[in-house]
């Protein structure tokens, strides 16, 4: 039998959910205040992912305008009806809770259609078999809650004609726990005549678990395992490599074996950098409740795995000439400052007035990081003016980030490393240049990264072994991993601009 690696998707990518058509696999996961939003992925064996596109790719569906790095969209559910893909998900910074939907997957979505009177966050979509469609979401305790995370799921049914909820709505569950915080990412299955409800609990973070109850009503009453949590890691300690376990959506292959996809965290060296990921286990079924991955109970770095294994292959070079669906901006980009009209292979970047830590929209265009392990690099070829900057930035968020940038100063020319931890800027190092054309240099290993930049064919070190341990949620707080990439800034209306090619991002 074949054998595949977790992480599936390494890197920044949480709360995936996923379906099945056919033999045909689609997952999509959380974006937060990155643009575009909801990557969408497809596999043909669960384990080998390629982008397909981004479910919103226009700012027509996406405005995220005042969105912290942890704001903006949170945990998509993506569902497959009658010939007709379905995404839903919470803009918790501008409009809440919305739908939309697609007949092409790797094609255009519709415009959102936002649901009214859908309190909560984290919505999910369940068709029955008489093709009734309802929504499944999470809520605060109707009553008042009476202690953080005091929330509750709660099911409507929806009507896709006019995209509204309809009839009673109806609480479903609080949790395996007493006293159960945050119960959320909800999703219900149907099997042998049962409903499944499957949740997380417990927050995001450490304690983080994935719990399950039945009914056999589509409304309850919903009774929960009495083996809850069916999945966590909180009990291996936090030495253990793998934490937060959690948000798992469940999906039965055309062969009929089960599975389940969820984020975690791999730790280096007691970080993590690049955020929660996404991760696979097989699920078997035993007196009627899933079993996740039996005999071991925890998420496994390598396992066996019953369908034939598809590899796609892994992109490294990057043509920033046109639009990758691999590309990130942060929050709703102004396109007047990507220029790839005025030089021919290159991109140019206009500089903004706006930092990268600034809640607003800088000029940024990057990759998620996806290993600790790398050399991320870019030619560059600049135009700048007094006060301007432009170079590579690896971005926690807007208080933690480093980069490597050519800086304009005083009527100096310098390359310098610069690292801004808790919003405190610190030039790790300099070093004085006069020629405008560069390729600058991002190498990381492990917690430490170290920065070059090739002038004039000669290799010159700006930086070596800084220590990044930083760039991690546990230090700097939030849901997001980080990403990495070019980036321009201004303090002023007559700007310059700097020219970019040859971005690779190469895992060592």
């Amino acid at each position: 039998m074949q054998k595949f690696n977790n992480p599936i998707i390494e890197g920044f990518a949480p709360d995936p959910s996923v379906c099945a058509v056919g033999d045909d696999f689609y997952l999509v996961t959380s974006t937060f205040a990155y643009f575009p939003g909801v990557p969408i992925y497809h596999s043909k064996d669960l384990v080998n992912w390629k982008q397909i596109g981004n479910v919103l790719d226009r700012k027509e569906q996406l405005n995220l305008i005042g969105a912290a790095h942890s704001q903006g969209i949170f945990a998509p559910s993506i569902r497959y009806h009658d010939g007709t893909f379905y995404m839903i998900t919470t803009n918790v910074t501008n409009g809440g809770n919305f739908l939309v939907k697609t007949d092409d997957p790797a094609g255009d979505w519709s415009d959102p259609y936002f649901i009214d009177n859908a309190p909560g966050i984290d919505p999910s979509l369940f068709f029955d078999e008489d093709g009734r469609c309802y929504y499944v979401g999470t809520r605060e305790n109707p009553r008042g809650a009476t202690y953080n995370g005091d929330w509750e799921v709660w099911l409507q049914e929806l009507d896709l004609e006019t995209m509204s909820l309809v009839g009673v709505s109806t609480k479903l569950w609080k949790g395996a726990l007493r006293d159960a915080i945050w119960p959320e990412g909800p999703h219900i299955y149907k099997k042998d005549g049962l409903y499944y409800l499957m949740i997380a609990e417990g927050g995001t973070g450490f304690n983080h678990a994935i719990t399950i109850a039945r009914s056999e009503s589509i409304d309850g009453p919903y009774i929960g395992n009495k083996n809850n949590p069916i999945l966590t890691h909180r009990h291996l300690g936090n030495q253990y490599p793998i934490h937060n376990v959690g948000h798992g959506d469940l999906v039965e292959a055309s062969n009929g074996e089960w599975f389940i996809t969820l984020l975690a965290s791999r730790q280096f060296n007691g970080y993590d950098n690049l955020g929660r990921e996404t991760f696979l286990a097989r699920v078997q079924w035993e007196d009627g409740w899933p079993v996740i991955n039996p005999g071991e109970g925890r998420l496994l770095n390598t396992q066996e795995h019953g369908l034939p294994l598809v590899p796609v292959k892994t992109q490294e070079a990057f043509d920033l000439t046109k639009e990758d669906s691999a590309f990130v901006h942060l929050r709703n980009p102004n396109w007047d400052n990507y220029d790839r009209e005025s030089r021919e292979g290159w991109l140019r970047l206009y500089p903004s007035t706006v930092t990268i830590q600034e809640i607003d929209t800088p000029t940024y265009i990057g990759l998620r990081q996806s290993t600790m392990d790398y050399t991320l690099s870019v030619e560059m070829d600049e135009a700048l003016k007094e006060g301007e900057e432009a170079g590579l930035v690896v971005l926690q968020n807007d208080q933690y980030s480093i980069r490597l940038i050519v800086s304009y100063l005083d009527g100096v020319k310098t390359v310098r490393f610069v690292s801004l931890i808790d919003g405190e800027e610190t030039v790790v190092g300099s070093k004085e240049i006069t020629d405008s054309s560069l390729q600058l240099s991002l190498t990381g290993e492990g917690q430490t990264v170290s920065a070059s930049a090739v002038i004039n064919d000669e290799t010159v070190v700006i930086a070596e072994n800084v220590d990044i341990h930083y760039l991690s949620t546990k230090v700097a707080g939030g849901f997001v991993g980080c990403t990495m990439g070019i980036y321009a800034v201004t303090d002023r209306e007559d700007r310059g601009h700097a020219d970019f090619t040859s971005l690779t991002l190469v895992k060592h």
